[in-house]
C-alpha cells in the first residue's frame, strides 16, 4: 500500500468527567475530530487511574471537580502510573490558586470546561507537542506559551 494511504494513528484520549451526560457530550464532539479517539471514561479518580493503565491514552481530560481525590490529585496519580499521557485538567473557572495545584501536579494543562471543541483539539495537539497550555480566562493573559505562567 502507498504511504500516503496508509491509515495514521488516531490519538488516544480518556475523559474523566464527574456528569455521565458532559462525558458522553464532550465524547461525541471529540469522536467527530478527524485523528481522535475517546478510548475510555471515567466517573471518579480512580476510574480515571485504573482504565488509564488498562489503555494507555496520549491525553486525559480531567475535570477538576471530579469526585474522589479531585482533578489535580487525579492528574498525579494518572501520571505517575502512565507517564507518557499528557494530562489537561478543565474546570468551570480557574484562579491563582486552581492554576498553582494543576501545574504542580504535572498536568499539561488548565482550560475552561465549556470552551469551543477547536479550543480543545488545538490545547491537546499543543500539549502532545510538549506545551504548556493554559486558558487565557484562568491567567489574564493571551494565548498558550511553552512556559508556563508562574502564579502568584
Amino acid at each position: 500500500m502507498p504511504r500516503e494511504h496508509r491509515p495514521t494513528r488516531s490519538v488516544r484520549i480518556l475523559l474523566a468527567e464527574s456528569g455521565a451526560a458532559a462525558r458522553g457530550a464532550l465524547a461525541i464532539r471529540l469522536g467527530m475530530v478527524p485523528g481522535f479517539a475517546v478510548v475510555a471514561r471515567a466517573a471518579t479518580g480512580d476510574e480515571a487511574v485504573a482504565a488509564a493503565t488498562a489503555v494507555r491514552p496520549d491525553v486525559a481530560l480531567v475535570d477538576f471537580e471530579l469526585p474522589g481525590a479531585g482533578g489535580p490529585a487525579t492528574a498525579a496519580a494518572l501520571l505517575a502510573e502512565v507517564p507518557e499521557c499528557r494530562v489537561l485538567v478543565l474546570a468551570t473557572f480557574g484562579g491563582p490558586q486552581r492554576l498553582r495545584q494543576v501545574l504542580a501536579a504535572g498536568a499539561a494543562g488548565f482550560l475552561v470546561e465549556d470552551g469551543p471543541v477547536d479550543d480543545l483539539v488545538r490545547a491537546v495537539r499543543a500539549a502532545l507537542t510538549g506545551e504548556t497550555v493554559i486558558d487565557p480566562a484562568f491567567t489574564g493573559r493571551t494565548g498558550r506559551t511553552s512556559d508556563a505562567p508562574t502564579p502568584p
